[in-house]
């Protein structure tokens, strides 16, 4: 039974730990030095794959290699790998499926966590290129009050330009009272 519990403890722990390094990859490899991958994912594409999908093949490879040390024994490379692997389904979910809507499913969450997630995930595709961008995690994202302002500064001060369109819904945001 202990067992049990310590493998679950692996599984969650890495489940977890995968938000912080896909934030991580998300915000200094892909808005880095990785861009030439990534770019490709905040430019209108017209296929099916995009280059920036060989950051999943990335980590799928490392979980794989990890599920297959660790299947001899079941020992916590097994687990981690499980555990990176669930991250990877939750991120085809929600990322790809829900946001991007790269599978036939066209819901638009109206309330709630969902919905957090899907207005973080465009505030952070409202900048031209990649500097300037805010909210670099997946499956959390901080409040979207905070978002916008930093996206506010972030053009005031020069650090982002706004994509196409952006600009005139902006300009109505900031009237708001």
């Amino acid at each position: 039974m202990t067992q049990y519990f310590v493998n679950a403890l692996y599984l969650l722990g890495a489940l977890v730990a995968m938000e912080f390094v896909a934030w991580a990859a998300h915000k200094y490899i892909m808005h880095g030095w990785g861009w030439a991958w990534h770019r490709s994912h905040h430019e209108p594409g017209e296929g099916v794959l995009e280059k920036n999908d060989l950051y999943a093949v990335v980590f799928a490879g490392l979980s794989i290699v990890l599920i297959a040390y660790g299947a001899v024994d079941h020992g916590p490379t097994y687990w981690i790998g499980l555990g990176m692997t669930l991250y990877g389904f939750l991120y085809f979910l929600v990322h790809d499926g829900l946001v991007h809507k790269r599978w036939p499913l066209r819901y638009i969450p109206r309330s709630g966590y969902l919905k957090r997630l899907y207005q973080a995930h465009r505030l952070h595709h409202a900048v031209r290129g990649r500097d300037g961008c805010v909210s670099f995690g997946f499956l959390l994202a901080p409040p979207i009050s905070v978002l916008r302002e930093q996206l506010r500064d972030n053009v005031r001060n020069g650090r982002a330009t706004l994509s196409e369109g952006r600009e005139e819904r902006s300009q109505m945001t900031r009237a708001r009272p």
